[in-house]
């Protein structure tokens, strides 16, 4: 895999992670996809300068992944599963600020609408318990 397809996949991954998140409970609702969409307009799109085949900021990605899973009702647990896979193979991808923005961003997503509940705390757990695997 070259560089380029590896930071698509990357973003994939991530978008496939938000969607977890959002899905945890079952349902994913607008506010959630509002938050999405403004972390990566605001933070995600400025990390780095990588590029899809279509020329957008390889950000974008995160919300076509989190826009498709949603549309075709992917089971969360699932998507964790392979944001976790993706994660262990490729550790270093995941830069600290990196990490860091992830982490972010999650709790965004899952405080969206009407706080965190129980299903999205669990799945925040295991990706703060994932990032401190060494």
């Amino acid at each position: 895999m070259t560089t380029e397809e590896l930071q698509l996949s990357f973003y994939q991954e991530i978008g496939q992670l938000f969607y977890a998140v959002a899905a945890a409970d079952k349902v994913v609702r607008k506010s959630e996809y509002d938050a999405l969409r403004k972390i990566v307009k605001d933070e995600w799109m400025s990390l780095d300068y990588y590029k899809d085949s279509f020329g957008a900021d390889a950000a974008f990605q995160i919300e076509v992944v989190f826009d498709w899973f949603d549309y075709e009702q992917m089971n969360a647990n699932e998507c964790f599963k392979s944001f976790r896979e993706f994660y262990k193979d490729y550790k270093e991808l995941f830069t600290p600020e990196r990490k860091q923005l992830i982490i972010k961003t999650a709790h965004a997503i899952a405080g969206a609408f009407a706080g965190k509940n129980k299903s999205e705390l669990i799945l925040l757990t295991k990706l703060t318990l994932l990032f401190k695997e060494k």
